[in-house]
C-alpha cells in the first residue's frame, strides 16, 4: 500500500501532523532473516553495541516478557504517550478517549514491532489492541509502561515486553502525543524503523544504519560460544578452555 493509500485510510486517532512518518524504511529481510537465526540473540547483540560504543540494551528485569520463552526480531513502529493531566473521572464521563494505539495498528506491515514510551500507572495498551496487531501481523510489543489483560496477550500469542501490568485504564489518564517520532525506553532512544531484538533475557534496540555492523559482531559472538560450548562438552580440561578463550580475545 502507498503512502498515499495510507493517508487516505487513517483512523483520525490522533492529527496527521502528530505523525512523523507514514511508511517506514526498514533493516533488508535478509539482516533480519540472519539475526533471528542466531536464536536468543539479545546477549550477543548487547555484546555487539558495548564493543561499538552504542547504548541499547535493557535487562529484562526491567522489561519483563509477558509470554515466557517468546522471542522476536523487528522493526520499532514508535508511539510515544503522556499522562493526561485532567481528571479521569471526568474524562470517562464524557468518554473523551486520547489515547491512538488503534492507529499505530492500523499503518503496521508484518514484522514491525510497537515500541511506546509510555505512562508508567495506566495501561499503555490492552488485550483488544494485542489480537488487532497479532492480525496486523505485527510481532508483539514493547512498552516503557504499564499494560493490562495479560490473558488476553496470552491467548493471542501476541508476547509484550512491559516495565509493568495494571488493571487500570489508559483511555482515562494516558494521551498519544506522536507516532513514528523518536521515543525514549528506559533511557534508550529509539528511532522509527530500527530493529528490536528481544527474549527472555531482555530486549536490544539497533540503530538501522549499523545493523549489519552489529549483526556481524554478533555472529562471531554466538560462534565463538558455540565452540566453548562444544570443547567442554567434549572432555576439554578448565585450563585449556581458558587459554583458548585468552588466544581468541
Amino acid at each position: 500500500m502507498s503512502v498515499t493509500e495510507k493517508e487516505k485510510q487513517l483512523t483520525g486517532k490522533i492529527a496527521r501532523e502528530r505523525i512523523r512518518v507514514i511508511e517506514l524504511d526498514r533493516v533488508p529481510p535478509h539482516v533480519i532473516a540472519a539475526f533471528q537465526a542466531l536464536g536468543d540473540a539479545t546477549c550477543a547483540v548487547s555484546d555487539a553495541l558495548d564493543d561499538l560504543g552504542m547504548p541499547g540494551a535493557i535487562a529484562g528485569s526491567t522489561l519483563r516478557s509477558i509470554i515466557p520463552g517468546a522471542r522476536l526480531v523487528g522493526t520499532a513502529l514508535t508511539l510515544r504517550n503522556e499522562p493526561r493531566p485532567d481528571d479521569p473521572a471526568t474524562a470517562a464521563r464524557t468518554k473523551n478517549n486520547l489515547m491512538a494505539e488503534t492507529e499505530c495498528h492500523n499503518l503496521a506491515e508484518p514484522g514491525d514491532v510497537l515500541v511506546i514510551q509510555g505512562v508508567r500507572d495506566a495501561s499503555n495498551m490492552g488485550g483488544v489492541g494485542g489480537h488487532m496487531g497479532k492480525r496486523q501481523g505485527e510481532l508483539g510489543a514493547v512498552v516503557d509502561g504499564a499494560v493490562r489483560d495479560v490473558g488476553d496477550f496470552k491467548e493471542a500469542d501476541y508476547p509484550i515486553w512491559s516495565t509493568g501490568v495494571t488493571p487500570m485504564t489508559g483511555k482515562w489518564r494516558v494521551q498519544a502525543v506522536e507516532i513514528n517520532g523518536p521515543v525514549t525506553v528506559c533511557g534508550v532512544r529509539v528511532e522509527p524503523g530500527d530493529l528490536v531484538v528481544a527474549d527472555d533475557t531482555g530486549v536490544c534496540f539497533v540503530p538501522r544504519s549499523r545493523a549489519e555492523e552489529v549483526l556481524a559482531f554478533a555472529q562471531r559472538k554466538a560462534q565463538s560460544e558455540n565452540e566453548t560450548r562444544r570443547k567442554i562438552d567434549s572432555g576439554w580440561s578448565v585450563p585449556e578452555i581458558a587459554g583458548a578463550v585468552k588466544r581468541a580475545s
